[in-house]
C-alpha cells in the first residue's frame, strides 16, 4: 500500500471516529411552551451549540417547570435552559447540576417607595403593604423577600405582601395603594421609562440586591462528567457565536450584553436562602405551582 493510500485510509478511519464520538442531546428551556416558540427564539442558540460541539441538539418542549423536572428525572431531557429559583428546585429533585451561567447583565432586585412617602428605609415597611411580582419568580419575589430579610424584616410576617404583575404593581405604587414593590431592578426602570405622567425623580429605590446569581444551562446527572465537561468547554471556547444565537431574538434582549461563564452549585446558596426566609425552607416543589 502506497502512502496516499495509507494517509487516505487514515483519514476515513478519523472521519468515522469522529462522527462515532458524536451525540445526540435533548434540550429544554424551562419558560418557553411549544416547538414554534422553541425554534423561533432558541434555534439560533441551537444551531451555535451544534457548531460548537459537532453533537446534535434536539429540543424537547416542556410546559412547566415541574415538566421539566420529570424529564431530567426520567432522563428524556438532557440539557434544561433555565433560571435560578427553578435550578433550585430541579436541583433538589433530579441532582441536575449548573453547567453554564448565563451572565445577564444589571440583574438584581430592588425595593422602590414614592419619593413623598416618608418611607426611607426598609424597616419603615413593617405592618405596610408591598407588592411583589409573579410567585416563583427570582427577581420579582424570591429576591426582594430576602432584600427585606437582610434589612431585618421579615418577609412573610413583618408586611402585608401581595403578588400582581409589574405594570399593576407600578400603577399601585403610583397612586399609593401600595407602600412599596419589590421587583426586577431593571424591568422597573423599564416600566419608569413609559411612564411619562410622573416625573423622573417620583420614585426612588431604598434598597438594591447585589447581583443575583445567573441563570444557567444544567445538565442531567445521568451525562458522565466528562461528556458534561466537554460540552461545557466547547460552549466556552466558542462563547462569542454561542451568545450571538441566544441574544438573536428580541424575546432574549435581557441578554444582550451578556457572558457565558463556568458555575458552581454553591452560587445558588444565596437563592435556598431566598427560599427559606420566603416561607419555603425546603425549596423541593415550585412555588405558584
Amino acid at each position: 500500500m502506497d502512502f496516499k493510500s495509507i494517509v487516505f485510509g487514515l483519514g476515513l478511519v478519523a472521519a468515522s471516529t469522529i462522527a462515532a464520538a458524536a451525540d445526540n442531546w435533548k434540550l429544554a428551556v424551562t419558560d418557553v411552551e411549544g416547538m414554534e416558540r422553541l425554534q423561533l427564539e432558541w434555534g439560533p442558540f441551537k444551531d451555535a451549540l451544534e457548531t460548537a460541539t459537532g453533537d446534535t441538539f434536539e429540543f424537547f418542549p416542556v410546559n412547566s417547570r415541574t415538566a421539566a423536572a420529570e424529564a431530567l428525572r426520567g432522563k428524556t431531557v438532557d440539557f434544561v435552559v433555565s433560571g435560578p429559583a427553578e435550578y433550585v428546585v430541579i436541583n433538589k429533585l433530579t441532582e441536575a447540576t449548573p453547567l453554564i451561567g448565563l451572565g445577564r447583565p444589571d440583574y438584581f432586585c430592588a425595593i422602590i417607595v414614592r419619593a413623598d412617602s416618608g418611607i426611607n428605609v426598609p424597616a419603615d415597611l413593617k405592618g405596610k403593604k408591598v407588592a411583589f411580582g409573579d410567585i416563583g419568580s427570582t427577581s420579582n419575589m424570591l429576591c426582594p423577600m430576602q432584600l427585606l430579610a437582610d434589612y431585618g424584616i421579615d418577609p412573610v410576617n413583618d408586611i402585608k405582601k401581595t403578588h400582581t404583575a409589574r405594570n399593576i404593581a407600578h400603577e399601585a405604587l403610583k397612586n399609593g395603594d401600595v407602600a412599596a414593590i419589590g421587583m426586577n431592578a431593571g424591568s422597573f426602570m423599564g416600566v419608569r421609562a413609559k411612564d411619562t405622567g410622573v416625573p423622573y425623580g417620583f420614585y426612588k429605590m431604598i434598597a438594591r440586591s447585589g447581583d443575583l446569581p445567573n441563570d444557567m444551562i444544567m445538565v442531567g446527572s445521568h451525562l458522565p462528567v466528562e461528556t458534561a465537561n466537554a460540552v461545557r468547554d466547547a460552549i466556552l471556547y466558542n462563547k462569542g457565536a454561542i451568545i450571538a444565537g441566544i441574544t438573536a431574538h428580541e424575546e432574549n434582549d435581557k441578554y444582550v450584553g451578556m457572558d457565558l461563564v463556568a458555575i458552581e452549585d454553591s452560587a445558588y446558596n444565596y437563592v435556598r436562602s431566598m427560599y427559606t426566609n420566603a416561607g419555603y425552607p425546603q425549596f423541593d416543589s415550585f412555588i405558584g405551582d
